[in-house]
């Protein structure tokens, strides 16, 4: 096996999305794991459908859940998939599923649920492009990623069990074929659907890469590479083409969205460049991290992480808070999931900007206030300027408040919050 392509919800979004993929993938001659995320916004929708199904609105899951099944049905009508009848049985399996689940007397907690009805996204899309796939003569084999990314058992943001995860896919895939799979959903020992967070479809690429030891892993955006900045955010954007595994750990660490912040690590364990292309404009080289690579420190890379959390921990007592303290706080975000980005402490109170799955929310504060007292703001945006010299810095957060502001030689950082 010689690469590992994944392709993010925005490139599979229609069925004209679908075709611009099928040229990609049929340029290359050598066998293929192919990743793929949900269709475009699908996960967020399938997430209203688990919002609903933990409230007991089964009407209400179950209509979003339809409008969903029919997006997906309009989308094999234009492919074209309908004279199928082995992938009409499987799509139709996978339907009744997903709204025998939510229609349910009995409910499951809430990672497992929520694990559980948002893969159907993944299971989806991936089913579709395969039968499309192979009708058109880009011969791969669908396979459930569940079968073989093996999980801690936590539902949501599980960690990897890479033993038996790399076990599982040696033993059962072929050098010899091309496969196509879902990115962002593995499971556990017990057999139960997980997920590895949100935009874990790379961190689903790097696994497979890692463990089959392939030459290459290429993630296809709608960017033109690795952009020092966001172009959500921001105008005049540099494509950075070549830098190292450590800047990009670095860079994914402070919250880099194009790369899923565990996804760089087993690649460089394994020293397997990672390509970050363009699938709009397929000509451009787009950016290589590797070994190699070389760090261009003149060009400042500025990262905007919107809708974070910050919270401000204190004894209740209004004792200092000391490493016992902070020990214990974080065994609490370890048990509920939070994932820190930002900390600062001061001799009574500690500060954390982070970010927590929706599902876990409500059970992070109630287990913070048992033993301390929190404040909380939620919808906070954090800002990170790595190599900031020269750079108009001011300019960058007109309209908000600085919360918390932090410096180092290389990296600024700033909690900010819109100012009302």
């Amino acid at each position: 096996m010689s690469k590992v392509f994944k392709f993010g919800g925005a490139s599979v979004k229609n069925p004209k999305a679908i075709y611009n993929l099928k040229e990609i993938v049929s340029s290359y001659k050598e066998n293929l794991v192919i990743v793929i995320s949900a269709i475009d916004k699908t996960t967020n929708k399938l997430e209203l459908v688990w919002k609903s199904y933990l409230g007991n609105e089964t009407l209400k899951s179950i209509e979003i859940a339809t409008e969903i099944i029919k997006f997906h049905e309009a989308i094999i009508d234009e492919l074209e998939l309908n004279n199928n009848a082995g992938f009409l049985k499987l799509f139709n399996d996978l339907t009744l599923e997903l709204v025998d689940y939510i229609g349910a007397k009995t409910k499951q907690e809430n990672n497992i649920s929520y694990s559980k009805i948002v893969s159907f996204g993944e299971l989806f899309s991936t089913l579709i492009i395969s039968s499309y796939l192979n009708k058109e003569g880009v011969e791969n084999q669908w396979i459930d990623a569940r079968e073989f990314i093996k999980t801690s058992k936590s539902a949501t943001d599980s960690s990897v069990n890479w033993k038996e995860t790399k076990r599982k896919i040696n033993s059962s895939l072929s050098k010899g074929k091309s496969y196509l799979t879902q990115g962002f959903i593995g499971s556990n020992l017990n057999g139960e659907t997980t997920t590895l967070g949100r935009e874990g479809s790379d961190f689903s690429a790097a696994i497979f890469a890692w463990s089959m030891d392939v030459e290459e892993v290429i993630i296809w955006k709608d960017v033109d590479g690795l952009l020092n900045a966001d172009p959500k955010w921001f105008d005049k954007t540099k494509v950075l083409k070549k830098i190292s595994f450590k800047e990009a750990i670095e860079l994914s660490y402070l919250g880099a969205s194009v790369i899923h912040p565990s996804t760089v690590k087993p690649l460089e364990n394994k020293n397997i460049p990672l390509t970050i292309r363009s699938f709009i404009k397929k000509e451009h080289e787009g950016s290589s991290i590797s070994k190699l690579g070389k760090d261009d420190k003149s060009i400042p890379s500025i990262i905007y992480k919107a809708n974070q959390i910050l919270l401000s921990i204190s004894s209740k007592d209004y004792s200092f808070i000391f490493e016992e303290h902070i020990s214990d706080i974080f065994s609490i975000f370890s048990k509920t999931g939070l994932r820190v980005h930002l900390m600062q402490n001061s001799a009574l109170s500690f500060s954390v900007c982070g970010t927590i799955a929706l599902s876990e929310l409500s059970f992070l504060i109630s287990e913070i206030q048992k033993k301390y007292t929190l404040k909380y703001n939620e919808k906070v945006n954090l800002l990170t300027i790595r190599h900031f010299k020269n750079l108009d810095i001011p300019e960058l957060f007109q309209n908000q408040e600085i919360l918390i502001q932090q410096r180092s030689r290389s990296t600024l950082r700033y909690v900010l919050k819109e100012k009302k």
